[in-house]
């Protein structure tokens, strides 16, 4: 089994960002809220490219929260820098979705590295909002089960 600080490069989903000022404290340091923001555009772009567009998965009655997230800081991202973030979905533990993820900078360094775990949820009745009851699956939808495994084996 393949570590997760090392992903295959087929199985790998890039997002190419660049720091922005508004990503940024006074001293023109990636805030780390930015970070999180990233993390959840890379999955949500990838669920995209795997055929599932998160706005199908939402309107179905299905959400995917963060139920465990870590964050490890190597180096500081400054403004203006070119970041790709790339990111790998593992095997599901049980309930649970993990993701991988680095940012890495033009030089190959990495500046950070993720561990996001997600669960699905679905949404019965209120639509979403006040009055759902919301359930935790253990058995996926073959849609969303499919669309996983296209994310493991990677956009390739």
């Amino acid at each position: 089994m393949q570590s997760p600080k090392e992903p295959q490069a087929s199985n790998t989903w890039r997002l190419q960002r660049r720091v922005l000022p508004q990503h940024t404290d006074h001293a023109g340091v990636m805030w780390h809220g930015t970070y999180l923001a990233w993390l959840e555009e890379a999955r949500v772009e990838a669920l995209a490219a795997a055929g599932l567009a998160y706005a199908d998965l939402s309107a179905a009655g299905y959400e995917l929260p963060v139920v465990r997230l870590a964050l490890d800081y190597r180096q500081a991202l400054l403004h203006g820098e070119s970041i790709q973030l790339e990111s790998w979905v593992l095997p599901r533990r049980g309930l649970k979705l993990p993701w991988q993820s680095r940012f890495v900078k033009p030089d190959g360094r990495v500046a950070a590295e993720a561990s996001v775990e997600l669960v699905l949820v679905k949404f019965d009745g209120g639509g979403g909002g006040v009055g759902s009851e919301r359930r935790l699956l253990r058995q996926w939808p073959e849609a969303l089960a499919a669309a996983v495994e296209r994310l493991q084996r990677g956009p390739a």
